[in-house]
């Protein structure tokens, strides 16, 4: 190393006050266990006093790789003296002709200072490679404290000299994870915050990987951080109530600094940002972040992709499918895998866009061959579900069947490759059982309750909302509607302790539909009051879903029932109608419009022939269309036909289900 007016180690000399003495002599005298004579030597040969001798000892015995010996050498450094100095020095203020001895004697005082500093942080370096990491995280914390008394405003960005700085950025920045090492995670979570909220005067960098540093322990280390003390909260400030909003402000921060130009780009910041947004459901405020970033950042197509999985998780699968279309043009990447499995996946949850659906997914399987197994299980997946909605929507019975056929087929090959995914198995399941497929129904479903711990006992408590929700209609069933009530009310406690558990964000409907849908319980109340003709209760709880989703061919059904019940046919017959028009294929509202047109009279049982009809081409196993569709038939003479009807009917009343199927996927 280079030489200093109060010296630094070189390669083969010690330079200091104008004299120099040859390292060698210094080294020969350690290797012979003299530590007093080689601190003696460099004190009468450089003009040193004690606390700087013995830091240069300890710094040369440091590099030497003896740590044992550079430790003996630091135990008797005086740190007090050195702040001592220091302090006086630094409240020393030019003036006049003096100033510039003044100024001089207060740099010689910080170079004699940062001497003994850098000893202390070389002590707590030596103590972290062997392994005592509480006594090098109280040694860096005197360096802390040190400063602190030294420069009680904090440290200064002038007057300061450049070594000591280094060493206050350094110790800052080691101190966190000294504590870590140590196992005390409440100490380091205060040293991150010391750095940060501290006047350390450090550079961007320095701040940059600190905070990084913070991030990932707030989001990975599973250890929670409790809220900064009063004394570091200013009025009016905001103030992270839990470890996941820390870290997402530290994240802004930086994203912030990059676009100031105060940083170099550091993609793992938006990667941290990604993962911590996604986990409180926020994929639209990542969206915002990604639309903000400067041009150039990411490739168009990366940033119409990551927008896609941002607006998708936030349930806007319109603007994702939009933006997929785009960056699956010929021109740009058609064959982009997750691109195209993406869209498949968002296709696939609405009939409509199934046969696109269809496309993607098979394009993914074609692209798949020479990837992975799991991709092209995945792929076939898909492909199976959007080809099992788009027979939904088919316009004969021939081209249904063979959509099914093709759905299932793409189902079992997708098992062959991924025989232990319960989400397939399962999916598989429901596929046999939409079909009356009961033997190999019952056989997927015992392999998924395999695959699967079920119980709701054994199940987190977010996951356990569709399982009540079928409880709740179990005990429908049973004739225990009571029993089904208290039931949904502690649903909708669980929706609201599930709300209160994101702190200060707001939980999206999509994601309350992957845990607990809100929706749903209230809407299940509604049909239950109505069924017991408890219509004021029933009102009540249909309001709340109507505020949940207003465009609701589920809430129109009800709506019917509860005029229907009611006497008031018409409102009744109008709340179907408009019911279709938001759903033309909603099962439900057709064939109560179907049964309601069909009690009018004779010159309407074409009507609502047609509306059953459809209602069963849409939904062929669907029981109280055939039973509605034979007592339409015998009042209208139809004798044989109305037989087929009922006889339909009750060979499927065996096997209807309790919770459609079509709702469980």
């Amino acid at each position: 190393m280079g030489s200093t007016e109060h010296g630094r180690v070189s390669v083969r000399e010690f330079q200091a006050n104008g004299s120099r003495i040859a390292a060698s002599e210094v080294e020969a005298k350690l290797d012979q266990g003299n530590i007093q004579e080689a601190e003696d030597s460099l004190r009468e040969g450089l003009s040193l006093n004690f606390e700087e001798a013995r830091a240069l000892l300890g710094k040369l015995e440091y590099q030497r790789g003896n740590l044992e010996g550079a430790l003996r050498v630091f135990d008797g450094i005086d740190l007090q003296a050195a702040i001592q100095r220091l302090q006086s020095s630094s409240s020393e203020k030019p003036q006049g002709k003096k100033g510039r001895t003044q100024n001089e004697s207060a740099s010689g005082s910080q170079h004699a200072a940062s001497l003994v500093l850098e000893a202390i942080y070389l002590k707590a370096k030596s103590l972290q490679k062997l392994g005592k990491f509480t006594e090098a995280a109280d040694n860096c914390k005197r360096i802390l404290d040190s400063v602190e008394k030294i420069f009680y405003q904090g440290v200064p960005n002038i007057q300061v000299d450049n070594k000591l700085q280094e060493i206050v950025s350094h110790a800052v920045e080691l101190l966190p994870e000294l504590w870590k090492q140590a196992g005390c995670y409440d100490e380091a979570i205060s040293a991150y915050r010391r750095a940060l909220l501290s006047q350390w005067n450090l550079d961007n960098d320095y701040c940059a990987r600190i905070q990084k540093s913070f991030v990932m322990f707030l989001l990975y280390s599973g250890v929670e951080a409790s809220p900064p003390s009063l004394a570091v909260q200013t009025e009016g400030s905001y103030v992270p109530k839990n470890n996941l909003e820390e870290a997402i402000l530290l994240l802004m921060v930086l994203l912030r600094k990059f676009s100031l130009g105060k940083m170099k780009w550091d993609p793992s910041v938006m990667e941290h940002l990604t993962f911590a947004l996604s986990i409180c459901s926020q994929t639209s405020t990542l969206a915002k972040q990604i639309e903000e970033l400067m041009p150039g950042v990411y490739h168009r197509i990366d940033c119409w992709n990551s927008l896609a999985f941002c607006y998708s998780g936030a349930g806007q699968n319109d603007c994702a499918l939009s933006l997929l279309r785009k960056s699956l043009h010929k021109h740009e990447r058609p064959n982009d895998l997750t691109s195209l499995l993406l869209a498949a996946r968002i296709c696939s949850e609405d009939s409509h866009l199934a046969a696109e659906g269809v496309i993607y997914a098979q394009r993914a399987v074609n692209n798949a061959r020479d990837q992975n197994e799991h991709l092209k299980g995945v792929a076939l997946r898909m492909l199976g579900l959007c080809l099992g909605k788009h027979a939904k929507v088919a316009s004969s019975d021939s081209e249904r069947s063979r959509l099914h056929s093709k759905a299932l087929e793409s189902l079992v090959a997708a098992i062959k490759l991924e025989p232990n995914n319960s989400d397939l198995i399962f999916e598989l399941a429901v596929h046999y059982a939409q079909h009356r497929n009961l033997s190999n129904a019952l056989r997927s479903a015992r392999h998924f309750f395999n695959q699967t711990d079920a119980a709701l006992d054994q199940t987190a408590r977010w996951e356990q909302g569709p399982l009540l929700r079928l409880k709740a209609k179990l005990k429908i069933s049973q004739s225990r509607p009571m029993d089904a009530i208290e039931t949904y009310r502690y649903l909708l406690a669980l929706v609201q302790a599930q709300k209160k558990s994101f702190g200060s964000f707001q939980i999206s409907s999509k994601v309350l539909d992957d845990k607990i849908n809100e929706f749903d319980i209230w809407h299940g109340l509604a049909n239950l009051y109505a069924s017991l003709s408890r219509w004021k209760d029933a009102e009540i709880c249909l309001q709340k879903a109507r505020d949940l989703k207003q465009y609701s061919a589920a809430v129109m059904h009800t709506q019917g029932v509860l005029s229907e019940g009611r006497g008031q046919n018409e409102e009744a017959l109008l709340a179907t109608i408009n019911g279709i028009l938001f759903e033309p294929n909603h099962v439900p509202c057709k064939i109560l419009m179907g049964a309601m047109i069909q009690r009018v009279g004779p010159k309407f049982f074409c009507a609502a022939r047609s509306a059953l009809s459809d209602a069963l081409r849409i939904e062929p196993t669907n029981r109280m269309a055939w039973h509605c569709l034979g007592l339409l038939n015998k009042q209208d003479g139809r004798i044989s036909e109305a037989a087929d009807c009922f006889q339909a009917a009750s060979m499927l009343e065996e096997s209807d289900p309790i919770e459609t199927f079509s709702s469980i996927l």
